[in-house]
């Protein structure tokens, strides 16, 4: 699996359409996460594919440390490096 940042964003791109809360084009990698109708079910939700899409454990609050698409994939990618 290629776990570099740009494949995460991506992924994580992906993520934010197929839960509803936006149409594809209508947000770039740096909108922040808030804007996108992020909200604590959310976050759970993405954090519980995060850990089924990368074996990576992670709490919540990643993405409040981490807010906006951008700087998720950077912050996986390198917690991933780090599990490495």
């Amino acid at each position: 699996m290629n776990t570099d940042a740009s494949t995460i964003e991506a992924w994580l791109e992906g993520r934010v359409v197929a839960y509803g809360k936006v149409d594809i084009g209508s947000f770039t990698p740096e909108t922040p996460l808030a804007e996108l109708g992020l909200d604590s079910v959310y976050a759970l939700t993405l954090c519980g594919d995060i850990e089924d899409r990368f074996d990576l454990e992670v709490d919540p609050t990643i993405v409040w440390d981490h807010p906006t698409i951008r700087s998720l994939a950077h912050g996986i990618a390198g917690r991933l490096a780090a599990a490495a």
